[in-house]
């Protein structure tokens, strides 16, 4: 069933106010909203779709964004996704680019930190709801254990795909023999005509060589501004914590921005819903020589971000049909076992390590993982719960 791109917008522009927590703390909220909720897509075709999207360069949780914009209402919706879930947090952030040095440290803001425990028991709740589906008897569970091990032994986006790897390695080699249901191989409905794929996939790679070449030959400072944000989105691997430091070494040497003013935004990142690819509209607004502001923010942000687009439409088509061989099929059984076990050690690190400190941290995260679990109110009543209790519980004390 199709929806319509505004429908599809609305959708995503709520998940864009309300997913604080980063990108793995997205994709529950992804799957809070779109699988068990409105039941978009099978929690097998999620997983399918996170497998591809952890496997391309750039924000996992985006591309997965625009995978299902792209199933549900073409091109169209795909484009209607991805604006939903990242206007907020951009607008945000170039608004922030404005007023900078006249706010405080939000890094230390209570209703802050209680995002961050509502984070904690959205993704502990879609690691138990995903564990159920996609690793219910030993052998995936096994695998699933195993993933996370190398995981958290190698904590770093080389981890991350040596896990997959693994689960694709043993999901061929153990799992043909389990049995598959059928939800597990429904067709993913790609409205993307193969030679356009094709196309996409060309111009991905034409932009990433020709476009350092344009900004030299022009001597344009927009053009090397997208050829630097491009970049970044189409070479960084493991996500938005992983981007920082690229974006760091891209714009603070050259002089672009300077290191406080880096820092600051860096900070104001971290209390924002949405992607963390949005650092790039802050980036875009306050850089040195122009273009700068609202048009800098905007040529950040779309250059940061259109790598994904071709990406995610040119590969999904391919990967539908990858999916449905039997080989392949098992593999993705062993790789969305895989997929839990990254998801278990992300909720260890560095989401519980990095937020659960005293048992007062702990007894919001269990409050917010109750309120999700077993009283099913939806995220973003948790969400607004977590801000209020946190802002509350710093008042009086419990916090800090």
């Amino acid at each position: 069933m199709r929806s319509s791109p505004l429908g599809i917008f609305l959708v995503f522009l709520k998940l864009g106010c309300t997913s604080f927590g980063g990108p793995v703390a997205h994709l529950g909220y992804f799957r809070a909203e779109l699988v068990a909720r409105r039941q978009w897509l099978t929690e097998a075709s999620f997983a399918d779709i996170l497998a591809l999207c952890q496997f391309m360069p750039g924000p996992a949780s985006s591309q997965t964004g625009m995978a299902i914009g792209l199933l549900r209402g073409g091109p169209l919706g795909m484009l209607a996704a991805w604006l939903g879930f990242t206007l907020p947090s951009a607008i945000i952030m170039t608004g922030f680019a404005y007023w900078v040095g006249t706010l405080g440290d939000l890094s230390e803001a209570g209703w802050l930190h209680g995002l961050k425990l509502v984070a904690v028991a959205v993704v502990a709740q879609a690691v138990l709801a995903m564990a159920q589906t996609l690793a219910p008897d030993r052998a995936r569970a096994t695998l699933a254990v195993a993933a996370c091990l190398l995981c958290l032994a190698m904590p770093s986006p080389a981890g991350q795909i040596g896990a997959i790897i693994l689960g694709s390695i043993a999901g061929v080699a153990l799992l043909p023999r389990v049995s598959v249901p059928c939800v597990e191989t429904e067709a993913l409905r790609v409205r993307v005509p193969r030679a356009l794929a094709a196309t996409l996939l060309a111009a991905f790679f034409i932009l990433l060589f020709g476009l350092p070449w344009l900004a030299a030959l022009s001597g344009s400072h927009a053009a090397a501004l997208a050829d630097t944000f491009y970049r970044s989105g189409a070479l960084v691997f493991g996500g938005g914590h992983v981007v920082l430091p690229l974006l760091e070494a891209s714009v603070v040497p050259p002089g672009w921005v300077d290191p406080d003013t880096f820092l600051a935004g860096y900070g104001a990142t971290q209390a924002m819903p949405g992607p963390l690819f949005t650092f790039a509209a802050f980036l875009g607004a306050v850089e040195d020589p122009g273009p700068n502001g609202w048009l800098g923010a905007l040529i950040a942000t779309v250059s940061i971000f259109a790598s994904s687009f071709l990406l995610v439409g040119g590969l999904l088509p391919f990967w539908d049909t990858l999916r449905h061989r039997p080989n392949v099929r098992a593999a993705l059984r062993g790789v969305n076992a895989a997929v839990v076990g990254v998801l278990l050690a992300a909720l260890f690190t560095p989401i519980w390590t990095g937020t659960v400190h005293t048992a007062a941290d702990f007894g919001l995260g269990l409050v917010a993982f109750l309120l999700l679990v077993l009283w099913k109110l939806p995220p973003w009543c948790v969400v607004v719960f977590g801000a209020f209790a946190g802002w509350d519980m710093a008042a009086i004390g419990i916090f800090g």
